[in-house]
């Protein structure tokens, strides 16, 4: 019987084991959305539209949704310390390109590079929280990485906006090298190492599959901005993702040792909150990328408010990550989770009956009540999929969330620039009214996301059952 008072793995400083793992997640957040903003501006710098651009984040996130499915290949093959030291320095030399980049082409391979280290540490984090820490604590410690990783976001759109005021783009980029080189001094002088590598057999077949099965999905619904959703291209990366996807699913069901172990999805808690984590993850990152465009173009306010606009919002989903993951420990997943949700339809109603004229302080409530409902739902669900699997399975599990949630991150945002390009084309009026049109016709599909969510999350165990 397993002691919910123990860990499955003594360190003699768990906090200084995460603390690197903490600091590098919370800058692949970071990168992940802080760039969002800062696009309209990159558009005149580089002269390309927003379909072209938003590579900067969909390629980002393609990459690590490529290496996530990896990651516990790597993770049998590499030391913990191997392996967060080599995806802080990965990240560095990728954010030097990135700020030194002097075309679109360079800045987006910088991006991709970056991408990696990402990639590398997300799942490597929560795997070792749930190995390191005592099975009653999980639910708190889980709420405190959720709080670190989302102060990144509460965060990012302000920085940005202010750097953006005052500085060369390029400091964005600068600005992750800080954080960085301080993970790496605590990697190098804290990191313990968690468990022993076992080196097993490498298919290579499964690798392909996972990297074209995920690269097609992503540049299909990438494409579709550009191309229209009907167009060969499209539909051809659609069709190859889709179809590898499968030949993938049904090869890893038949390894004995597979590369990504889908077999976890026959626990049915794991499945329902796997769904949700994902469900929410597209309702954040569509959201995040939608409202600096609307503040900016819609609402024609400067960069550097954009992100003063976004900084209560995002101080708010950082502190109602923490305080979701206690209440799993007290209450269970269901209803936070289920009034999660239902806020955050309510907040995303809100943005869709703005206009190019609306008040500030209406968008900042609009935005705050977002952001009340989606970490109110992510910890609870992330925490209940997880705690739903056992020894070596909780590993596979938590890298199957990460890389779906940025599957889905990828595709949510490719999707929602798909809906704002056909939005803006269809509306008529000046220029900021098109606009915030598009921004409307995208909302809408962060809304049907959350309503699915909301559906799905009937189905999550009670508290006694998690």
């Amino acid at each position: 019987m397993q002691n919910f008072s123990e860990p499955a793995f003594r360190v003699k400083h768990p906090g200084l084991t995460m603390a690197s793992l903490l600091l590098g997640a919370f800058v692949g957040m970071f990168s992940e959305t802080s760039l969002s903003i800062a696009l309209p501006k990159l558009m005149l710098v580089f002269h390309t539209s927003t379909a072209v651009l938003q590579w900067l984040v969909t390629g980002y996130m393609l990459v690590i949704g490529i290496v996530l499915p990896l990651s516990s290949l790597i993770a049998k093959w590499f030391t913990t310390r191997q392996i967060v030291i080599f995806a802080l320095l990965d990240f560095i030399i990728g954010a030097a390109i990135s700020a030194l980049a002097p075309n679109f082409a360079v800045l987006l391979a910088g991006r991709m590079i970056q991408g990696i280290g990402t990639g590398l540490i997300l799942p490597l984090m929560f795997t070792i929280v749930m190995q390191i820490f005592p099975p009653k604590k999980i639910g708190s410690i889980m709420g405190i990485c959720a709080l670190v990783i989302m102060f990144a976001p509460a965060i990012g759109p302000t920085l940005t906006g202010l750097i953006l005021a005052k500085l060369s783009w390029r400091w964005i980029f600068w600005s992750f090298e800080i954080f960085l080189v301080i993970a790496l001094c605590l990697a190098v002088t804290a990191l313990e190492n968690i468990g022993q590598p076992t080196r097993p057999h490498i298919d290579l077949l499964s690798i392909i599959e996972s990297v074209l099965g995920f690269s097609g999905l992503v540049i299909g619904a990438s494409l579709s901005s550009l191309d229209g959703w009907g167009s060969w291209p499209v539909l051809g990366s659609f069709a190859v993702g889709i179809l590898v996807l499968i030949a993938y699913v049904i090869r890893q069901l038949k390894l004995e040792t597979p590369i990504l172990n889908l077999r976890v999805f026959k626990v049915k808690a794991f499945t329902i909150g796997a769904v949700l984590v994902m469900l929410d993850f597209g309702i954040i990152l569509s959201a995040m990328y939608l409202m600096p465009m609307y503040l900016q173009n819609g609402l024609l306010l400067a960069v550097a408010l954009t992100g003063i606009v976004m900084l209560p919002g995002g101080l708010v989903n950082a502190l109602v990550s923490a305080f979701a993951g206690r209440m799993y420990d007290s209450i269970g997943a269901k209803r936070p989770v289920m009034i999660g949700f239902v806020i955050a339809i309510v907040g995303i109603v809100m943005l869709l009956l703005t206009t190019d004229h609306s008040a500030v302080a209406y968008v900042i409530a609009a935005h705050v009540i977002l952001m009340i409902g989606c970490p109110l739902a992510m910890s609870p669900a992330q925490t209940s999929a997880l705690n739903a699997l056992r020894g070596p399975a909780s590993s596979d599990g938590s890298t199957i969330l990460n890389t779906m949630q940025q599957i889905v991150g990828a595709l949510a945002t490719a999707l929602a620039t798909s809906f704002l390009e056909l939005g803006r084309h269809a509306a008529a009026g000046s220029q900021a009214m098109r606009f915030t049109s598009g921004v409307h016709t995208g909302l809408y599909f962060t809304l049907a996301l959350a309503i699915i969510a909301l559906i799905v999350s009937f189905a999550l165990p009670k508290q006694s059952e998690d």
